[in-house]
């Protein structure tokens, strides 16, 4: 049967709704300066990465996790951490590309972000990854015990589709984004449709849902921080239903729990920020979120550099990275052609640039 949640508006529920649209709002007409919005922007994806990969078991803190994203250094013996965190950094972005864009949900846009999820974050858009091709029984890691037996493979395919149109449908008939996103959450989740992947997959589209509602509250949040402090509410919230197979009553059990659960910390996670973006805001300066979409992690982190003073010079990015001052000058080559920076003293050796008009606010 086609994927039609049950659930109840809670007394909770309706709460954490209004919390959500109040502090929306808040943040919303907040005026941040692009170089604060864009430093915020960037801890909140550092923040995102770490705790959705901390949760599957990514050992790299968060330091590391920054280091690896803006640096590209390593870790002898976590190469596999590594790739997890550019991979899911790498899908990040292109959920935020796909945000910008608009448009409905699409099944090759979710293949997409779990193929990104399980790359090495180098390819910007690698070939979408087909569904599991059998079962992929849960087990406790200690008793072997089942924990949980997803639908069959067989199934996959049209239960996902399913997926996709009831929330398109659910966006055109204007049901709150949050409780469409926390059911996109708990029903990717449940269909279980890769072999690996699946927990970062499902968070990433609730991120992408939330941004094509408009509940993208300039990029500044968090759900998996949420998450991640209680890990233990979280996995009961998804485990609902009278049995641990598929078929036995969790298709069609009813979901109040865990959107009380989801909305709960998307109300924390609004107010937390609207409290952040409080402090941060500037005097009457316009935000420039789309414009900062277009920036790559280090273009973000030099924004800091132009904060200090309007113009930098290649030795600033040298010890800003920690880079040579070849790459130093690669790097600067690439902005002044990509038209993040102008050159504003061709001298050799002093050679200054300072942000193109564009990004110079």
């Amino acid at each position: 049967m086609p994927f039609n949640p049950r659930y109840q508006i809670t007394t909770q529920l309706a709460g954490c709704l209004m919390r959500i649209e109040a502090a929306r709002q808040a943040v919303f007409h907040l005026p941040i300066t692009p170089a604060v919005l864009a430093s915020l922007r960037e801890t909140a994806r550092l923040c995102t990465t770490y705790y959705s990969t901390m949760i599957e078991g990514n050992l790299l803190t968060q330091q590391e996790v920054g280091q690896v994203v803006t640096r590209n250094e390593h870790f002898p013996g976590r190469e596999r951490d590594e790739k997890e965190i550019l991979g899911y950094y790498a899908a990040l972005a292109y959920v935020e590309q796909l945000a910008a864009m608009g448009g409905r949900l699409t099944l090759i846009q979710v293949k997409t972000i779990h193929a990104l999820v399980m790359s090495d974050g180098k390819k910007k858009k690698p070939k979408a990854t087909p569904f599991r091709g059998g079962q992929n029984v849960i087990r406790d890691s200690r008793s072997r015990a089942i924990v949980y037996m997803p639908p069959e493979a067989t199934d996959v395919p049209t239960l996902i589709n399913e997926l996709v149109e009831w929330v398109n449908q659910s966006m055109r008939d204007q049901v709150p984004c949050p409780i469409v996103a926390g059911f996109a959450h708990y029903q990717f989740a449940t269909i279980h449709p890769y072999f690996d992947g699946n927990g970062r997959t499902s968070r990433l589209l609730t991120t992408l849902i939330l941004h094509l509602g408009g509940y993208d509250l300039k990029g500044l949040y968090s759900l998996e921080e949420y998450y991640a402090r209680n890990l233990g509410a979280y996995y009961q919230a998804l485990t609902v239903g009278p049995s641990h197979n598929y078929y036995l009553g969790r298709e069609s059990a009813d979901l109040t729990g865990w959107l009380d659960y989801f909305c709960q910390g998307m109300a924390e996670s609004f107010e937390s920020v609207r409290k952040q973006a409080e402090v941060a805001a500037g005097q009457g300066v316009d935000d420039q979120s789309e414009r900062l979409r277009r920036l790559d992690p280090r273009q973000r982190k030099a924004l800091e550099l132009f904060r200090a003073s309007s113009k930098i010079t290649s030795r600033d990015l040298e010890l800003l990275f920690g880079i040579s001052q070849r790459m130093a000058r690669v790097l600067l080559a690439s902005w002044v052609a990509d038209g993040f920076i102008e050159i504003v003293d061709t001298a050799k050796k002093s050679r200054k640039y300072e942000l193109s008009p564009q990004f110079r606010s």
